[in-house]
């Protein structure tokens, strides 16, 4: 009751209707769907919320830390680093906008649902993105020492959700890694590098100090499918295969290519290249023969069967069994690994799952559970799959809640275009305001109703604050950062509490995490 008093009461208080938009979530869909409302309706008022305190998604969580071309100072940034400043940088100016706010550590489903944001705002674009993943549904998947290769990378990315990953380095010297995609890659490469390289990168503290005493020593990364088809980009390789003190092992058997990979690698310069880089890389000799040498092992044509449970350490997995695959054309272009009743296994105490993200569906919104999307019809988002014609009024969604996981940054770009160029139909046709409806509270509604509920939100000036004391830290260590897995303790007493003088007896929360109130004094 007293959120729809706040509603009438703040109706009243707008003389005119602006277009209020809700964005969820704030990764690169999230953000360019922002920017292109704001371009495109010059009165329209943004905000993008988050359930983390901290903007930018996968750009800030997502990008390893280690890159070959790092330097020992950083008054020069990588090409990567660039990249990825010019991408943050962008998205800062949007938040920045006087038409647009940040909300960080707002919980959709928990803080607030669907049902009360489509009554605040005229639009609501979800594009949180994908925040789990794909199961292989083979026996033995629940034993300890597997883990998605997104844990892992949260887990070293500082990332929240993995602050108690905890992954056992020590107790194996071997490590097997499921798929061949950039993913999998970054965390082969994580894994192999000395520590001395990623001391100065922006690499999680608790991570680096886990690595500086892993036992492994041997990475294998396995794919179903064949060279032709690794999923990896030319970049990414390259910077595994100049790794310093890494052998690359691959059979020359496996690089043989039939007519059909010659068609697939005619048309895809990408894979073409890729094929390439794999192909000199099989046909040099191991440089570096010594007890301490690091090995790379790139394994094709073979598709997990089951895991293999430890006989000394129960419930901990010390292998997988792999069924050997051929390959099948279905379309033009196109060939899927079939078993060939074959099998051999690999001996491993770590396995990192590489095989897709999936986004989690939340209630009040339609979920197609097996293509892991909301369904949609060029953004807007369908009640009803099997009649794209019935729609949800005002609910869009862009990026891999839209599409599924694929693409890069810039694929969100256009995404988020043909989101909102969607909207600006249906408000052409008036689906969206009426001239005669009240004007809907937005950002004054949104804010109430989390106060209410004892919701601390964090503002895009308050990230800017936890920015500048990551950056302070880092600069002291030769890092560009020393990111904070959420909350860290210093973060909070030095910046948040700088903005909250008032905490509760209990001290604040977030992320549902609660920071003891010493923190706050």
């Amino acid at each position: 009751m007293a959120f729809w008093g706040a509603r009438r009461w703040l109706c009243r208080g707008f003389s005119s209707n602006p277009l209020r938009v809700c964005v969820v979530g704030s990764g690169p869909a999230g953000f360019y769907t922002a920017e292109k409302m704001l371009k495109t309706h010059q009165k329209a008022q943004v905000d993008i919320i988050d359930r983390l305190p901290t903007p930018f998604g996968l750009v800030r969580s997502g990008v390893a830390p280690d890159h070959p071309e790092t330097k020992s100072n950083f008054i020069e940034l990588s090409l990567l680093e660039n990249l990825q400043q010019i991408v943050i940088n962008q998205f800062s100016k949007v938040a920045q906008h006087e038409r647009c706010s940040f909300l960080g550590n707002v919980t959709l489903g928990s803080s607030i649902s669907i049902s009360e944001l489509r009554e605040l705002y005229h639009v609501v674009v979800l594009a949180y993105g994908a925040e789990s993943d794909r199961s292989l549904g083979i026996p033995g998947e629940n034993l300890k020492g597997i883990h998605s290769a997104r844990e892992f990378v949260w887990w070293y990315n500082g990332h929240p959700d993995g602050r108690n990953l905890e992954p056992d380095l020590k107790s194996t010297d071997t490590a097997v890694i499921l798929g061949q995609g950039n993913v999998a890659l970054d965390v082969a490469r994580v894994l192999l590098r000395p520590t001395t390289e990623l001391a100065t990168t922006d690499i999680a503290s608790h991570a680096l100090a886990t690595l500086e005493h892993s036992s492994i020593r041997v990475v294998y990364l396995v794919g179903r499918r064949g060279p032709a088809q690794a999923a990896c980009t030319a970049k990414e390789l390259r910077e595994i295969l100049g790794i310093d003190k890494v052998d690359i092992f691959i059979q020359e058997s496996d690089l043989l290519l039939t007519p059909v990979d010659e068609e697939e690698l005619k048309s895809n310069r990408i894979k073409r290249r890729v094929h390439e880089l794999l192909s000199k890389a099989a046909t040099s000799k191991p440089k570096h023969a010594s007890l301490n040498q690091r090995e790379l092992h790139f394994v094709f044509f073979r598709k997990p069967d089951s895991f293999q449970e430890s006989k000394d350490r129960a419930s901990h997995v010390s292998g997988v069994l792999f069924e050997k695959t051929v390959l099948k054309g279905v379309s033009p272009g196109k060939q899927i690994a079939i078993g060939a009743g074959e099998f051999e296994d690999i001996k491993c105490g770590m396995v990192l799952k590489s095989i897709g993200y999936k986004s989690v569906p939340v209630d009040g919104l339609p979920f197609d559970h097996k293509k892991g999307i909301v369904p949609n019809d060029r953004g807007r988002v369908l009640s009803d799959t099997s009649d794209p014609s019935v729609l949800e009024k005002g609910l869009y969604v862009c990026g891999w809640l839209k599409r599924g996981p694929t693409g890069i940054i810039a694929t969100n770009l256009y995404c988020a275009e043909e989101t909102v160029s969607s909207i600006s139909e249906d408000l052409e046709k008036g689906e969206l305001i009426s001239s005669s409806a009240l004007p809907k509270p937005g950002r004054d509604g949104l804010l109430q109703l989390l106060n209410d509920r004892n919701v601390r939100t964090v503002s895009f000036s308050d990230w800017e604050k936890i920015d500048s004391e990551e950056r302070r830290l880092g600069s002291s260590r030769n890092k560009p950062r020393i990111t904070y897995g959420w909350p860290g303790p210093q973060t909070v007493k030095r910046v948040i509490c700088e903005t909250m003088p008032v905490c509760e007896p209990n001290g604040i929360s977030f992320n549902d995490t609660p920071v003891p109130r010493e923190f706050c004094q």
